[in-house]
């Protein structure tokens, strides 16, 4: 983690969004500069969904190496499956405290899903793994 006397004061301008791809196929990105503010601390982004219907990795088994995920629900919803804590389908103001290394999966999400993410590094992994015991189970 960097010195926080090195981070810098930003301003991101709704005005001069630019969305691009980014994990997910199905979806596109706004980074809200506080990666560069923090050296790569954090990051923090808008996603959306982008009209693509494509399936894409993170819908199996994934984790993320991070040491923060908060997931807050803007628009629309989505259902996702936590080991350990089942399906839970999150909703417009929902918010998710995603714990680190947690596995988990997409099933499914609305056309005008969106939301902001923050995630500690920025610089984070993404790691397709096998569905946990009880879920590998109930899946056969």
């Amino acid at each position: 983690m960097s010195n926080i006397k090195d981070w810098t004061f930003s301003h991101d301008l709704a005005t001069a969004a630019k969305w691009t791809p980014g994990l997910r196929e199905i979806f596109e990105y706004r980074d809200l500069g506080i990666k560069e503010a923090t050296k790569g601390d954090y990051v923090v982004h808008l996603i959306r969904h982008n009209g693509n219907k494509a399936k894409d990795e993170v819908q199996q088994w994934h984790v993320h190496d991070c040491t923060f995920q908060m997931v807050y629900v803007m628009n629309g919803w989505a259902t996702f499956e936590y080991a350990g804590h089942g399906q839970r389908t999150i909703r417009k103001g929902d918010c998710i405290n995603q714990i680190p290394g947690i596995p988990h999966r997409e099933i499914a999400c609305s056309e005008d899903f969106e939301v902001l993410e923050i995630v500690a590094p920025a610089n984070f992994k993404t790691r397709v793994v096998e569905a946990p015991p009880a879920q590998a189970a109930a899946a056969e």
